[in-house]
């Protein structure tokens, strides 16, 4: 019992240091749990492209229906497709898959506003923490496609070619869709980071710009046409160290 006139005092700062390390300790169960959980359920639905564009997309927009196109072509191809799970163009990809032949596979995040998790999901799975999100992308995908999109779209354009190029995740190919909007883009990694050295003019190799869903389609295909969408061993060793 605090004694009147007497003002009760914090934990010592150590305690409360000593509690928040435990809590950090702690909460790499949960990252593990995010890891093993989604690996044991995404393992099966290869070969996969991961779809990535804005969630502020309405549905009939132009670009809405371009993903949905684009996805739908995959889907009946035989690629799963792998989207945030959330609204625009995300939606887009998962409805066409959805309607599609093949499985349509949503990672959702948890944010405070923008996502909700929409209909068109064979296989939902949801994340607290973005990185661990972000690894599923790359490591069941045999391609990635990028639309219009802001941030979100742009991190996970620039992870997939840093671990590309890097030699971190096996080359894949990492395709633009609408190429007015990229433009300025990619002028500035030529114009700018290659002319100043931090870029290898090479490098832009690793992007290609492609507006139509069937080209995206042959795209992919011609990519693997020679060596089939399995990874090699020393491709599989590389992933499980992604």
């Amino acid at each position: 019992m605090t004694r009147p006139g007497k003002i009760p005092q914090p934990l010592a700062p150590e305690l409360s240091e000593k509690s928040w390390s435990a809590r950090e300790s702690w909460r790499t169960f949960g990252i593990m749990s995010e890891f093993v959980e989604a690996t044991e359920r995404l393992c099966e639905i290869r070969p996969a492209v991961s779809i990535f564009g804005s969630a502020r997309i309405a549905p009939g927009h132009p670009q809405y229906v371009l993903a949905e196109q684009i996805a739908r072509q995959l889907s009946d191809a035989g690629f799963s497709v792998i989207s945030g799970g959330g609204p625009g163009i995300m939606e887009a990809a998962n409805k066409g898959a959805y309607f599609g032949k093949s499985p349509s596979v949503g990672l959702n995040i948890q944010l405070p506003h923008e996502q909700r998790v929409n209909p068109y999901q064979d296989v939902s799975q949801s994340f607290r923490h973005f990185f661990a999100r972000k690894v599923m992308f790359v490591k069941f995908a045999t391609a990635y496609v990028c639309l219009p999109g802001g941030f979100g779209t742009l991190d996970e354009l620039m992870e997939a070619l840093t671990l590309v190029q890097t030699g971190k995740t096996r080359r894949m190919p990492i395709i633009l869709v609408h190429e007015p909007f990229w433009r300025g883009l990619l002028d500035w990694f030529r114009g700018t980071l290659v002319a100043a050295g931090t870029l290898g003019a090479a490098d832009l190799d690793l992007i290609k710009v492609i507006d139509e869903p069937q080209g995206v389609v042959d795209a992919i295909f011609n990519y693997y046409e020679s060596r089939g969408f399995e990874p090699s061993d020393a491709e599989r060793e590389m992933l499980l160290n992604l």
